[in-house]
Formats: structure tokens, C-alpha cells, sequence
């Protein structure tokens, strides 16, 4: 059906993109009923009121922007907002809804792309839960290449729980690195899922040098914030595998079974 997990996770949200936000605001397959929705709702409303005093100013980098659901969040605070994704679909909405002259659009597949830029703050919401478990470290070396020497980072993603999905979804076990996610029209996708454990994630970003706060909302996400804790001394092989993209580096080992994916994909 699809040649890769990672591609194929781009093919998703490229389809996707128009129907995105049905599973934020809770409609259509979604709606979960009142209480549950309620539930949701006063989770985002958490979220947002962090990433308020958490104060996201200067120049950000969005990772995985998407509809701009959060850009719109980040536009309010900080000076300009470089917003990067895979999709031209979910650009062209995040353009309509925000509406700024202070946002600067990337098409990128972030597996294969790197800034020039520098930035006060690395930015990314449900999406670090979509980075498969080989490339974790890869991932947040690249996110370190893109920071100031005082960067910071916040994030949002998903945690585990059946109702935060579609009605006619099935989460597999916690422990997986897959879900299988079908659309409106009735396609089916495999895509790479993680559902993270606040203590398990912080400890793991800690013995990568990060000093990152990961806390719940108590149902259904799970935030960080935080930076850089180890500032590692590089020589000029490591400088270079620090800053090259993820396909041309060797990947770890998986940190989950089933993952099914690696780094190398399609820009």
C-alpha cells in the first residue's frame, strides 16, 4: 500500500489535512460525548495557559506546524514564527487561519532538513510521538543544532488513552510504535505512535544531556519545557553528525519494539 512508515506517515497528513481538525475540536468520529469533551477541552485550555507564562518570545522554530493550531498560540508572543512541515495542505491552512506577516513558511520533510538559523526557541505539538524510536536521538540532536546558546524548547504531544482517538480507531498496546488510522473516506494508514510516560520521557531527554520538565494534564496530553543541561564539547566529526540530517547518520537502537521505521525517507 505504502513503501515506508515515514512517507507513508507524510502521505496521512497530507490526506489528512483537511480533516485535521475534527479530532481537536472533538467532532464527527471524535465527539466523545459531553463529559469527555469537556475533559478535552479543559486540557487544551491548560496548555495554552502554560505556554502563556511560559512566554514563547523571540524568533521560534515550529516543528510538524500543521493546520496552525498552535501557531496561532505562538504568533501572540513571539517576535517572528518560522513554521515547517511536510505538508502543502496543512501549510495552506496554517496560512489562512493565521493570517501573519511575522510567519515564515518551510515545506520540509524535518527528517532530511536542517536550519541555517538559530533560534530562542524550538517548538513542536503531537509530533514528537511520530519520530520513530531510532531516530529519537537524532531528533533532538537536530533540535539542538537549532537553538541559541540559551535556547529553549516546548513541547505538546498525546498520551495514552483510548478516547483521544476516532471512535472507530483501536490503540495498540501501550508498549507499540504503530497505530493503524483511517480517514473519512475510509483509508487506511500505518503510522508510527508513541505514547510516551512523563517520568519515562523526562529521565530519557536528562541522560541526553536535556534538563526538560515533562508533566500531564491528567488525561490526555502531556507537556515540556525546558533546555539544554550538558552542552557537549564537539570536535569536527561530531560538529558534523550533529548538524547533518538524519539520513546520513547511523541510527540506535530502537527504544520500543515494532517500530517498523527508519530515518531514511523521501524529502
Amino acid at each position: 500500500m505504502h513503501d515506508h512508515p515515514i512517507q507513508q506517515q507524510i502521505e496521512y497528513y497530507r490526506a489528512r489535512a483537511a480533516e485535521y481538525e475534527e479530532w481537536f475540536f472533538r467532532q464527527k468520529r471524535y465527539d466523545r460525548g459531553p463529559e469527555l469533551n469537556r475533559q478535552w477541552f479543559v486540557e487544551v485550555a491548560k496548555l495554552r495557559s502554560v505556554l502563556r507564562h511560559f512566554q514563547p518570545r523571540g524568533h521560534v522554530l515550529e516543528l510538524a506546524c500543521g493546520t496552525g493550531l498552535w501557531t496561532q498560540q505562538l504568533v501572540r508572543y513571539a517576535d517572528r514564527v518560522t513554521a515547517v512541515d511536510a505538508s502543502p495542505e496543512a501549510l495552506e491552512l496554517n496560512r489562512a487561519r493565521v493570517r501573519s506577516k511575522h510567519v515564515d513558511y518551510v515545506r520540509a520533510d524535518i527528517f532530511n532538513w536542517r536550519s541555517e538559523a538559530r533560534y530562542d526557541l524550538v517548538f513542536f505539538s503531537f509530533w514528537l510521538s511520530h519520530v520513530p524510536p531510532d531516530c529519537f536521538e537524532s531528533f533532538w540532536r537536530l533540535v539542538r543544532s537549532c537553538l541559541h546558546e540559551h535556547g529553549r524548547v516546548f513541547f505538546i504531544d498525546s498520551l495514552y488513552e483510548p478516547t483521544s482517538t476516532a471512535r472507530d480507531h483501536r490503540l495498540n498496546a501501550p508498549q507499540s510504535a504503530t497505530v493503524t488510522r483511517r480517514l473519512n473516506d475510509g483509508r487506511v494508514f500505518d503510522i508510527v505512535k508513541i505514547f510516551y510516560k512523563p517520568a519515562e520521557l523526562e529521565a530519557s531527554l536528562k541522560a541526553l544531556g536535556w534538563s526538560i520538565k515533562v508533566e500531564s494534564t491528567g488525561h490526555y496530553f502531556l507537556y515540556g519545557n525546558g533546555g539544554v543541561a550538558i552542552k557537549p564539547e564537539l570536535g569536527e566529526k561530531n560538529e558534523r553528525t550533529l548538524l547533518a540530517p538524519f539520513s546520513s547518520r547511523g541510527l540506535g537502537k530502537p527504544a520500543h519494539s515494532g517500530a517498523g521505521a527508519k530515518c531514511e525517507c523521501a524529502a
